[in-house]
């Protein structure tokens, strides 16, 4: 289809800077055999790539870390750097590791190095949020056995331990030098600040040599000039292509992944006008979905009912709940604020501040990249915030994101949300190991934060990636902790 003007040249104008940043560099020179992948991604490296960050994350999507277990579909724990695992009491498991490993810089995982790693990641500040809510120990029992005990009951930590900010890696990761740290199919040879990262293939990985030669990386946070390099040739695969973009692709070079993913506005309890519980009801009556799911996503994710989406049909069956009554809005002065990585929660929020002041709110808005905005939002800087949030990223369970996001000391708390009824309602959720009692336990516990009105989801969205054709083996991981595989390859 033709491509308007203003889209042509924005396009052109993207490429044009990326080149000039050296953020599309080809193959190395001194590739003799295959084709290197070329990767683009949306967020650039928050702290130059270390496991103590949500750089964990891009560790993991790019094959580089690797954690104790790994998820399958359906959210069951499979064995990763751990063959076999078992509960030996109620705050006690045995993990046994996978002989054969060996880490990047040439040495042998053992269960020392493993207890080293996880202890790390357990005693960092800030806190993991994957450990919000519980304390653990690791302790190595003989060379190939960790012995984990948590200071509660935790019927869920194999899923926990699968998380990405519990991989396992070399002790230099954890002084500042992730390169030839990991056990993945690819090691980190090089990065380049917030600009792009070298990455080669690991000839020792314990399952066998990855198909690619290696994958050049690049970040950018535009998404314009990311959906160009893929139309251009000059990208292989691409994260998150905007949804207003997509339908300048061919069909068969990107695919829509439902995802546990909400857009979500937060809303200010501890400081400002939201301290109001009525107040928070009138800016949650305010809001339209439809404008936001047509109009900003041109119907490519679906208007939100809870905090957890269809990507999990079990959420389905959620108990009604009551809302409280609103008060007028009155001329209340709000900031509302985002960030620009996402290219349509600007957007977003520009729709949200029409319809706030429609009610009667006057609006300022504020819009960073995430990097310089998290803290703030973190601090409770802002009366609303605008996130886009993974619900299912951290343990493959929506009990540590409701922990992390909700509960009194979560590290992720952006509401500043501590309501006594929530943590009780989360923590009864948490501790629950039948399947589905704890489900029904954490759409109670949902069904108790919503009512709180700090929090309004406002869509789930579908995550477009896109993959130039050629590619094969690609991963579309709706928990988004995967992205190349050790198979995954590409013929040019």
């Amino acid at each position: 289809m033709p491509v308007p003007f203003r889209r042509t040249a924005a396009i052109s104008s993207a490429l044009v800077t990326l080149a000039a940043a050296g953020c599309l560099a080809g193959p190395t020179p001194n590739d003799t055999t295959g084709q290197r992948l070329r990767v683009v991604m949306l967020l650039p490296p928050r702290a130059a790539l270390s496991p103590l960050s949500d750089d964990a994350f891009k560790l993991s999507r790019l094959g580089i870390a690797e954690a104790l277990t790994t998820l399958d579909t359906d959210g069951t724990p499979q064995p990763a750097l751990a063959l076999t695992w078992s509960r030996t009491d109620d705050r006690t498991w045995r993990f046994t590791l996978r002989d054969g490993v060996r880490f990047h810089d040439g040495t042998t995982l053992n269960a020392e190095r493993a207890a080293h790693s996880i202890t790390r990641a357990a005693t960092a500040r800030p806190k993991p949020r994957i450990l919000d809510g519980i304390d653990l120990t690791v302790t190595p029992d003989g060379p190939a056995t960790l012995v984990v005990r948590t200071d509660t009951p935790d019927p869920l930590l194999p899923q926990r331990l699968s998380s990405p900010q519990l991989s396992i890696l070399a002790a230099k990761a954890y002084t500042g030098d992730p390169r030839q740290a990991g056990t993945g199919p690819f090691v980190l040879t090089h990065l380049n600040g917030t600009q792009g990262a070298t990455l080669d293939r690991f000839t020792g990985h314990w399952a066998g040599p990855a198909t690619a030669p290696g994958i050049d990386v690049s970040f950018v946070p535009d998404g314009t000039a990311r959906t160009a390099a893929l139309r251009t040739g000059t990208a292989d695969i691409v994260e998150a292509v905007p949804a207003a973009q997509a339908t300048l692709l061919p069909g068969d070079t990107y695919r829509e992944v439902a995802m546990p993913r909400t857009n979500t506005l937060y809303l200010n309890t501890r400081h400002g006008p939201f301290t109001d519980p009525a107040v928070r009801a009138a800016a949650r009556a305010a809001i339209h979905r439809d404008d936001l799911v047509h109009g900003v996503y041109e119907n490519r994710a679906d208007p939100a009912v809870g905090l957890l989406g269809p990507a999990l049909p079990w959420t389905a069956d959620r108990p009604a709940r009551a809302q409280h009554p609103a008060t007028p809005a009155a001329g209340r002065k709000i900031v509302l604020a985002t960030f620009s990585d996402r290219p349509e929660l600007p957007e977003v929020a520009t729709t949200l501040a029409q319809h706030l002041q429609a009610a009667g709110f006057t609006v300022q808005q504020v819009v960073r990249e995430y990097a310089h905005i998290e803290a703030d939002a973190l601090a409770g800087r802002f009366d609303a915030f605008v996130l886009s949030r993974a619900t299912m990223l951290d343990s493959g369970d929506p009990v540590a994101y409701l922990t992390s996001d909700f509960t009194c000391h979560g590290g992720f708390n952006i509401a500043q949300l501590c309501d006594p009824a929530v943590d009780r309602a989360v923590a009864r959720a948490g501790a629950e190991a039948d399947l589905t009692t704890r489900r029904a336990r954490i759409l109670a516990a949902e069904k108790t934060i919503l009512e709180t009105d700090a929090a309004v989801p406002l869509l789930h969205e579908r995550v477009i990636q896109g993959n130039r054709p050629g590619v094969v083996d690609a991963v579309f991981d709706p928990r988004e902790r995967l992205l190349v595989g050790r198979t995954t390859r590409v013929t040019r």
